[in-house]
């Protein structure tokens, strides 16, 4: 999928997502996502929460002309939205004000310029349930992204603890519109990992690990978020050159290797891209389609390396005849060469064919000439002797991985 927050913000014109579209489809995007800014005076993120009508403004032809243009290039159409949440800029709050969850008197803080719709009223749940039924009901709307940007704090209904009542609440509106729309797909987003429970899992498809694209912060984020989920709910995107959160510049292919294990996506302004960019791009997005049947089905495998500078991970087929492994370099290693790394999980009674996956140009090295392997561009070897003896690694520079596919031989 395609999502549009850092490729646009809140930069909306139809001609404008049109291109980003037309260049989405072409490198072999199945899923584009409009985010943030499509609603009432949604302009900035200071007003509008609760008002989910579409902007006159923005969209004076309504949604309709670009969720056409998108389907018409067989891609689904997807939505951000933030059901459970209210600006007190907003419409909805000055008609309604006393719909914020809040103890008796005062408001909580503001977080994002927002506060907290108490969907423990039947009224404002209702008018929240009905707004998002209609939008679903308008336009052809495969997949919602459902955001949650602020803590509940000091969260009261009529002067008692609300917090259970709220959570059960929107677990409600969650399986009600799911009800109403059986092919509706949902992420749950919330900053990026900070609602990740049983009862939303329970109730979504997949969820949105964290708010950074940094693809060096996300090896450590997917790593540790993968103790609980596997690949297939997290979303791992591929962010632009340089990640709008850090500021670190990474090469496409570094980006691409760690989105790669995870439900695979892009959020970058791919229309503004240079063609070897889309071309690395497309390679990445062709790969993915081919492994992720692997990707999403099979055992994740973390392996033991002793080089704090370096990550082992990878996915091996439940009949172990397929497996695809990372090697990562985070840092640069206080060892003049990589040891070898050895490759759990496989069948050590068979032999595996080993080949290196170099994606959008593959990793750059910190050595004159490459190792037999990347040379020779194969190898087979039993999995008993992949297990006990590895595999040598290459010099890699820092922020790169190589990335390896083990077939059965």
């Amino acid at each position: 999928m395609l999502n549009t927050w850092e490729a646009v913000y809140f930069d909306h014109r139809l001609a404008r997502l049109r291109e980003l579209a037309d260049v989405a489809a072409g490198i072999g995007v199945e899923r584009f996502v409009l985010d943030d800014g499509w609603f009432g005076g949604r302009r900035d993120d200071s007003s509008s929460l609760g008002d989910w009508v579409v902007s006159e403004n923005a969209w004076p032809g309504g949604l309709g002309p670009l969720v056409d243009h998108v389907r018409g290039l067989g891609m689904e159409f997807g939505l951000w939205v933030e059901p459970e949440m209210v600006s007190p800029d907003s419409d909805l709050f000055r008609a309604h004000p006393d719909w914020a969850l809040a103890v008796p008197g005062r408001l909580p803080p503001l977080w994002r310029a927002q506060q907290v719709l108490d969907l423990t009223r039947p009224e404002a749940y209702a008018h929240v349930r009905d707004r998002l039924d209609a939008l679903l009901s308008e336009y052809e709307i495969g997949f919602l992204k459902w955001d949650h940007n602020r803590d509940l704090v000091e969260a009261a209904h009529d002067g008692r603890p609300a917090v259970h009542a709220q959570t059960l609440a929107a677990y409600a509106l969650l399986d009600e519109l799911r009800a109403r729309h059986p092919g509706l797909e949902i992420e749950s987003c919330s900053s990026g990992g900070a609602r990740v429970d049983l009862g939303i899992l329970d109730r979504t498809d997949r969820v949105w690990a964290s708010d950074t694209n940094d693809a060096l912060e996300r090896q450590q984020i997917q790593r540790w978020t993968g103790l609980l989920l596997p690949p297939e709910l997290i979303g791992t995107h591929v962010g632009p050159p340089r990640a709008h959160t850090t500021g670190r510049v990474h090469d496409l292919s570094f980006r691409a290797a760690t989105a790669l294990f995870g439900h695979f996506g892009i959020e970058w302004d791919i229309a503004s891209a240079g063609e070897q960019e889309r071309a690395g791009l497309a390679e990445a997005i062709a790969f993915y389609k081919r492994v992720r049947a692997l990707l999403h089905s099979g055992e994740v495998v973390r392996g033991d390396h002793p080089d704090p500078a370096a990550l082992v991970h990878g996915v091996v087929a439940q009949d172990r005849r397929e497996a695809l492994f990372a090697y990562v370099q985070l840092a640069a290693s206080a060892d003049e060469a990589p040891g070898a790394i050895r490759l759990d999980g496989l069948d050590p009674e068979r032999a595996y064919r080993v080949e290196p996956v170099t994606l959008a140009g593959g990793p750059a090295l910190r050595q004159a000439q490459p190792p037999g392997l990347l040379a020779a561009g194969s190898i087979t070897l039993g999995g008993r002797a992949l297990a006990a003896a590895g595999l040598q690694m290459p010099v890699l520079l820092p922020e790169q991985a190589l990335l390896l596919h083990l077939t059965a031989a």
